[in-house]
């Protein structure tokens, strides 16, 4: 297993603590859900995905292995032999894990922007499958999507589980599948992707909200990395979190709300709240299958093929390019 830090490469690409002054000091601050993913970040969104609130991982990890072969063969039918597996937002690699034996790809791409959780993740799924060429990259690919040249540039399969394309807004949705499509940037063949569905209320918020806490304290957590990456000094006892379904704009939104008038600092820099005002740090658009499907063609895919659950509350799609 290779681990490539994509970071070294980027050039023109605002720094992570000017990028965070620039957002929470603005107007109506918000913070990029790409800062909840620090090493701490990374293991929190994996209590959340053992949570009963949270369907969304294991729904579209029963929509996998019930499809498993329709899903392969739809990858062998585009005509792909080698595919060299591209996993956007790889986390602990293991939705990857339950794919690879079934697509038998020739080369495994894990992309991740925390890096040493990457590290390990990928290491483990080696000794898995020791005989895969495995090369990780640590980067951020909402800024960029320049891979080394150690990456196969034929039959390219792009796999974004886990309904990460909500955090677009839609026409950066757009742009970032178009992105993917394109032969002098992500060079796709073909991509497979976990999305969301439109469903009641109630059960999209608990889903961001749940009862234990551990969303709340996942959200909290990015004040901490904030104060790692550009010396802030937010306290986190001052927040609390806030999760609503934003049905006008299909979307959920995470907010820290400030408990209280409160003045935030860093090197050159302070930023006031008052008591009740919000910071947006994440919202995560909800799709229908035709909405989906017509974003997808607009990007320049075709042949699109879907798979749902019974409940039809999260949908996987493969399309070709």
């Amino acid at each position: 297993m290779n681990l490539y830090d994509g970071k070294t490469t980027r050039q023109n690409v605002q720094s992570p603590a000017s990028e965070l002054a620039q957002s929470i000091s603005a107007a109506a601050a918000s913070a990029s859900p790409k800062y909840f993913y620090n090493a701490l970040g990374s293991k929190l969104f994996e209590a959340i995905t053992q949570l009963d609130e949270y369907y969304p991982t294991r729904t579209e990890a029963a929509i996998f292995q019930a499809n498993h072969s329709q899903i392969a063969q739809a990858i062998s039918q585009t005509g792909i032999s080698q595919p060299c597996l591209i996993d956007l937002g790889a986390g602990n690699c293991a939705k990857a894990a339950t794919l690879i034996p079934h697509i038998l790809p020739h080369q495994y791409v894990p992309i991740d922007i925390s890096t040493d959780f990457l590290e390990d993740a990928a290491e483990q799924l080696q000794q898995n499958f020791p005989a895969l060429d495995i090369i990780g990259l640590g980067m951020d690919f909402s800024s960029q999507l320049e891979l080394p040249p150690q990456v196969q540039t034929h039959d390219r399969v792009f796999f974004y589980p886990g309904s990460s394309l909500g955090n677009f807004e839609p026409a950066q949705a757009l742009d970032f599948l178009s992105l993917i499509a394109n032969p002098a940037q992500g060079n796709a063949s073909g991509l497979l992707i976990g999305i969301d569905l439109v469903k009641d209320s109630a059960t999209l918020e608990a889903a961001y909200d749940d009862a234990l806490g551990v969303t709340g304290a996942f959200n909290k957590n990015l004040l901490l990395n904030a104060n790692s990456l550009m010396a802030s000094d937010f306290n986190l006892r001052q927040w609390q979190h806030v999760a609503l379904f934003n049905r006008e704009q299909s979307r959920i939104e995470m907010h820290l709300e400030a408990k209280q008038d409160l003045t935030v600092s860093w090197p050159g820099q302070q930023r006031d709240f008052k008591s009740g005002e919000r910071m947006l740090t994440e919202y995560s658009y909800k799709y229908t299958l035709d909405s989906m499907t017509e974003l997808l063609q607009q990007a320049g895919f075709k042949n699109i093929k879907h798979w749902t659950d019974s409940q039809q509350w999260f949908a996987v799609f493969w399309a070709e390019v």
